[in-house]
């Protein structure tokens, strides 16, 4: 028996003995370590430049919907003029690149590292915002976004594991389950509520019509693409699937899907500032889609009572960061004017972005003056 686990104790340690005397072989783990050192390098450089496609990616064709503005019929009037403006092809191309970038960084790092990096898509494109489309966000809108960000990569952290998928036929029988149908049923008829009904009413006025339309709508065209991915893989692998009716159905539903996401979020894009788009549309994507691998993988039923309180702390930290970007988004107020704020011995004003002012810590009028 003792030669039998010598050999084994060798091929772990790198260490046998001959004769009474150790001697040390080299050994393979060293090797590994660099090899996985090496991926996990590989992995960060690709979700660090999946963010800046993206981030850039917004910026954009914000300019080139901001050009078309000029001459033809704007997108959240309902025009498709961008299609043949080269600038939103180049946004266009520039968010696929980063999506790809994204896929790719999956491979070769752990995903608790490459999705919380996501969000860095949403500063960057707050900074070449500022830049490029001279847009500002004042610092109610700055720490919104900072709590947007931190609550959603608390989610990603405290998210439990995805299911194991090998192959179609797995992913065939997740898919017809009453959970994930019934998901899929809520959003499709939410979203078409919110297209024909809300959309043309509120569309123009309240920015989470049509971030909550390309949200929803995005989710399942994530799951899409993972199942898109799966029959691919295990094609190339030798077990054709692109005879079986599956794969076909998950490319319709994949275009669909995408085509109705980008619509409404160029709507989005030309009507609201980037600097408030971006970060809401992350927070509601990142929450959609956890959402639904969490249903269609049973992520849920891995869930440990710290992850179930991680979660609920990142959700309420986005909805506290939402409405800090929402909620003031007209207030000019910034570290420059906050000591003028912080004197409680005259009153203040508050300069909104439609050139008015108004007054806080202002005592009310007297009857006098109001029958004056």
């Amino acid at each position: 028996m003792l030669a039998n686990i010598t050999p084994t104790i060798a091929a772990v340690t790198g260490n046998t003995t001959m004769n009474g005397t150790d001697i040390i072989v080299p050994s393979r783990m060293p090797r590994e370590a660099d090899s996985n050192s090496v991926n996990f390098y590989i992995g960060l450089t690709l979700a660090i430049l999946s963010t800046i496609f993206i981030g850039a990616s917004f910026v954009i064709k914000k300019k080139a919907l901001i050009k078309l503005s000029q001459y033809g019929t704007r997108a959240g009037e309902g025009g498709y003029g961008y299609l043949k403006e080269w600038l939103w092809w180049a946004g266009f191309f520039s968010l696929g690149f980063g999506e790809t970038f994204n896929f790719a960084a999956y491979a070769f790092a752990p995903a608790t590292l490459v999705t919380p990096l996501g969000a860095l898509s949403v500063l960057v494109s707050a900074v070449m915002s500022s830049y490029f489309l001279r847009e500002r966000l004042n610092l109610h809108g700055k720490i919104g976004c900072m709590l947007s960000i931190l609550g959603s990569t608390v989610m990603v952290i405290h998210a439990p594991a995805e299911a194991e998928v090998t192959n179609l036929n797995t992913l065939s029988q997740m898919l017809i389950e009453p959970a994930f149908i019934t998901y899929g049923v809520i959003v499709v008829i939410i979203s078409l509520v919110l297209i024909f009904y809300y959309g043309p009413k509120y569309g123009k006025t309240n920015i989470l019509i049509y971030i909550a339309i390309c949200s929803m709508i995005g989710s399942l065209s994530v799951m899409a693409c993972k199942g898109l991915g799966l029959s691919l893989k295990q094609t190339f692998g030798g077990d054709n699937q692109l005879t079986n009716l599956l794969t076909w159905f998950l490319l319709a539903s994949l275009v669909a899907c995408v085509t109705v996401q980008m619509n409404y979020l160029n709507r989005a894009l030309d009507i609201f500032n980037t600097s408030i788009v971006t970060p809401i549309y992350y927070v509601f994507f990142t929450t959609f889609v956890i959402s639904a691998s969490a249903i269609l993988y049973k992520e849920w039923e891995l869930m440990t009572p710290k992850d179930i309180i991680g979660t609920l702390s990142g959700f309420l930290t986005i909805v506290f960061g939402i409405f800090l970007l929402h909620a003031f988004k007209d207030v000019n107020f910034s570290l420059s004017n906050l000591p003028t704020f912080m004197r409680r011995d005259e009153p203040k004003e508050i300069h909104l972005s439609n050139g008015s002012t108004t007054s806080l810590l202002q005592d009310p009028p007297s009857e006098e003056e109001v029958v004056r």
